[in-house]
């Protein structure tokens, strides 16, 4: 594979009847905060090294056309079309290789990077889903470990690579 032809980001797409995420612990005083939706997908989401803003715009058109959330007349739609919501999840260990017995991530973007890139999908997702009706969009924290609770009437999850 070429550079050119390098995989810069990957997507893991789970469709769900609802999903909650931890997107902070409960610490002394307060209690765990939650992000939930209801009916939709949920992403994975990692970027890799060579990863830009470039990619971007073909990765939320992607992910939010392919039809793989079944409707309740049992037909095949995208989460535009259900409407469904969509849960966001930053997800490093997309680019986990195994070495050995361990994993490495040596091939994953640098944290900065990653989250600038992860808080601008948010945001295309968040506008290309602004318009509808009863439709939200959630996301985790980036860099934090999270608790992620799901419902699926699958298992029917698939991976992306851009």
């Amino acid at each position: 594979m070429s550079d050119k032809d390098a995989t810069v980001a990957r997507a893991v797409l789970q469709q769900c009847l609802g999903a909650s995420l931890m997107v902070k612990p409960a610490e002394e005083g307060s209690e765990a905060e939650y992000v939930q939706i209801e009916r939709g997908m949920v992403i994975y989401i990692c970027f890799f090294k060579g990863a830009t803003d470039d990619i971007l715009p073909k990765m939320v058109s992607s992910l939010l056309n392919l039809r793989l959330c079944e409707s309740s007349s049992g037909k095949m739609v995208s989460v535009l079309d259900l409407p469904g919501s969509l849960l966001i999840v930053p997800q490093a260990t997309l680019g986990g290789r195994a070495k050995g017995k361990a994993m490495q991530y040596h091939n994953n973007v640098n944290k900065e990077d990653g989250l600038r890139l992860y808080e601008a999908f948010v945001g295309l997702c968040e506008n290309e889903l602004s318009a509808k009706e009863n439709v939200k969009v959630e996301h985790g924290t980036y860099g934090n470990r999270q608790v992620l609770k799901l419902d699926t009437n699958g298992p029917y999850t698939h991976i992306m690579e851009f």
